[in-house]
């Protein structure tokens, strides 16, 4: 059945609140923990991100659908996001090059979505009450029977979500002939990620996130990169372990999202539970370093301890979330390793941060030529 047709829908929160609206995508049920981006470009992107496995995602602009889906601006290897809320969900596309309007493309791989809600409203109830479980419903509006299913959705706190979305067998990227080999640890990898990187001349060898580092070690990298990923660092010890390892091998390390987190867990500090997150391309960062701020694109709910990290003589904040203060960036002092709290790839969002991605290269460079 096609959106157009008209089907209601209706979202039902874990506090009670219920929004009714049009069926959009799959005719279905879906569960998660919702929460916004406020980003006014890059939809596909946004959907086919892991790190928003689990997740229904309210989209903050006017209009989704409008400019259809392309092949080319995928993330991974197909929608992450657990549903969709929207205020207009538009199946006409005007882009020449797009291949399928957006309900095709939520009909064709299964995903359920809810638009006519009032965005604004539902978005400043989430700012205000924090982010919640969810569930949408296309096919009952039976309220007391959805808030029981929705009762049975474990908190995102402790959920441990990287291992749904990594890869199971390992695989390489790039030209073989590159001068840099990177180890990739794949916790939910976006493309533009291993795209950044192979386009600064490396060769890339994506391995799952249960690799041990001995495994990692023994295709002698000559950096690591920790990826982005969903769910709660907190609930991922085997793989803090792992990094601890690799960290103590010397060899460059670089962390991206949840990769900051779990670098920073893995040199003894703590991470916690933001009330609402951030997600979306407008960010402002402050390098500490430099003095210089950066527009930034940003998606996570987890966020590592300022405070424990200012009290640290071992490790350096390197950046700064200007909008809370929270921690953006931190650089190990007595190791070649460094990680963000954003995603320096940015697709979709500004290309302020790129420099990362140089740095690491320059970091492994110089790396190389010390041990020699």
């Amino acid at each position: 059945m096609k959106y157009k047709e008209g089907k209601k829908a209706v979202l039902v929160l874990q506090d009670g609140s219920v929004y009714h609206g049009k069926a959009a995508g799959k005719i279905g049920t879906t569960v998660g923990e919702i929460a916004f981006n406020t980003g006014m470009t890059g939809y596909q992107e946004i959907f086919t991100d892991p790190s928003y496995f689990g997740q229904i995602l309210l989209m903050t602009p006017s209009h989704i659908g409008n400019y259809g889906a392309h092949e080319e601006e995928v993330e991974s290897d197909g929608l992450k996001i657990s549903g969709l809320v929207c205020k207009k969900f538009s199946e006409i596309f005007s882009r020449e090059s797009a291949e399928e309007s957006v309900q095709d493309y939520f009909d064709r791989q299964g995903m359920v979505g809810i638009s006519d809600v009032d965005t604004r409203a539902l978005v400043r109830h989430i700012r205000d009450k924090g982010a919640m479980n969810a569930i949408i419903s296309s096919e009952s509006d039976d309220i007391d029977a959805l808030k029981e299913q929705l009762a049975q959705v474990p908190s995102m706190e402790g959920l441990e979500l990287s291992s749904k979305v990594s890869t199971t067998e390992p695989y390489f990227f790039g030209e073989e002939n590159a001068e840099v080999r990177i180890a990739v640890m794949d916790y939910g990898v976006k493309k533009n990620i291993l795209r950044c990187l192979a386009e600064r001349g490396a060769y890339l060898k994506v391995f799952p996130l249960a690799t041990p580092a001995e495994e990692v070690l023994s295709w002698k990298p000559d950096g690591i990169m920790l990826s982005n990923g969903p769910g709660d660092p907190a609930a991922m010890p085997e793989a803090v372990t792992e990094i601890q390892k690799l960290q103590d091998s010397e060899t460059p390390v670089f962390g991206i999202c949840l990769g900051h987190q779990l670098l920073a867990l893995a040199n003894g500090l703590s991470t916690y539970k933001m009330h609402n997150g951030h997600r979306g391309i407008n960010h402002p960062i402050k390098n500490l370093e430099t003095g210089s701020c950066e527009i930034t694109s940003q998606n996570h709910g987890f966020v590592v301890n300022l405070e424990e990290a200012e009290g640290r003589d071992d490790l350096e904040v390197t950046h700064i979330h200007l909008n809370d203060n929270t921690l953006a960036g931190i650089r190990i002092k007595a190791k070649p390793a460094f990680s963000v709290q954003y995603h320096p790839e940015s697709s979709a969002g500004p290309n302020d941060s790129r420099y990362l991605f140089d740095q690491f290269i320059d970091l492994i460079k110089s790396h190389k030529t010390v041990t020699a």
